[in-house]
């Protein structure tokens, strides 16, 4: 690998604290532009405007995703940044270059009665895999977690009475996240049941051999489990689909943009807005609902 783009990435580790996960997709993104820069004659670290102009294009030529250009584009953009800071080179040559247009797209979410069909699968379930959907379903739904934050609880948060949980998310964030009654109790149903002697795991979705907390595609066939069982319809799921679900039921029921950043741990508000379009879809039906020209037929809205 290029010497400056591992110097990059132990900055992101070291001051940045960035989870192993983003290291690596960084680490791809710019191996690629690395390796098309060495077929140009030049190297990552010293790549000149044309060259990245030339890497831009001919993503274009492959047809990638304009999602997957703009992150490629936003991680050349910070590697050149750090090198520029750094007086490695005395240029950004991504400055100014226009990522291209991407269209918007809809979070994929549950209608609350699917997520009550979702929560009388897990119910059907039978022994361990049916107390795991049903902490897990309530955990993630009644506080809008992300898949790693909710791997990451330990048993020691469930023998306690308090809601309130401190948890650590993107970027090495921590935040407090409220447990609901349900989750709670699901939680402690899930650890009374997989109690016995000399068994001591640290984590609340743990391993048989209590080792280590289980793997997100492990909860992801029990989550899939539960819906076939309750008849959800929407394909195959995933955690991050009821993620979505949460954000999108609090706007829907009237809760502030700001006050669902807090609870998606999201550092930009502007992340967050993706949910609005449940608060169009809300005015929209007011307007159908009580607008006089709605009812007289005058003028149909």
């Amino acid at each position: 690998m290029d010497r400056h783009i591992e110097s990059f990435l132990e900055k992101l580790a070291g001051e940045k604290g960035a989870a192993r996960n983003t290291l690596l997709a960084y680490g791809r993104d710019l191996s690629d532009f690395a390796t098309f820069a060495h077929a140009q004659g030049q190297t990552a670290g010293l790549a000149d405007r044309d060259c990245l102009i030339a890497y831009l294009g001919a993503m274009s030529d492959l047809g990638l995703a304009a999602r997957t250009q703009a992150r490629r584009l936003s991680a050349l953009r910070q590697f050149f940044r750090h090198l520029a800071q750094d007086r490695v080179r005395p240029d950004d040559p991504s400055f100014e270059i226009e990522p291209p247009i991407q269209a918007k797209t809809l979070p994929d979410f549950l209608s609350e009665a699917e997520v009550e069909l979702l929560f009388a699968g897990a119910d059907k379930l039978k022994g361990h895999p049916g107390l795991v959907a049903r902490a897990g379903l309530a955990i993630l739904y009644s506080s809008g977690l992300r898949i790693s934050e909710m791997l990451s609880l330990t048993r020691a948060i469930f023998t306690k009475e308090q809601r309130f949980v401190t948890v650590r998310g993107k970027g090495s964030k921590d935040r407090q996240v409220l447990l609901s009654n349900q989750a709670h109790q699901a939680g402690r149903a899930l650890i009374e049941a997989t109690t016995r002697p000399g068994f001591a795991p640290k984590f609340l979705f743990t391993t048989r051999a209590g080792d280590r907390a289980i793997k997100r595609q492990a909860f992801d066939r029990i989550l899939n489990l539960a819906a076939d069982a309750g008849g959800v319809g929407k394909g195959r799921l995933s955690p991050h689909m009821l993620r979505h679900s949460f954000a999108t039921h609090m706007l829907a029921r009237g809760a502030n943009l700001r006050s669902l950043q807090i609870l998606l741990g999201h550092s930009d508000i502007a992340t967050t807005e993706i949910y609005t379009h449940v608060l169009a879809e809300r005015l929209q039906q007011a307007l159908l609902d009580h607008h006089p020209l709605s009812k007289t037929g005058t003028h149909p809205l």
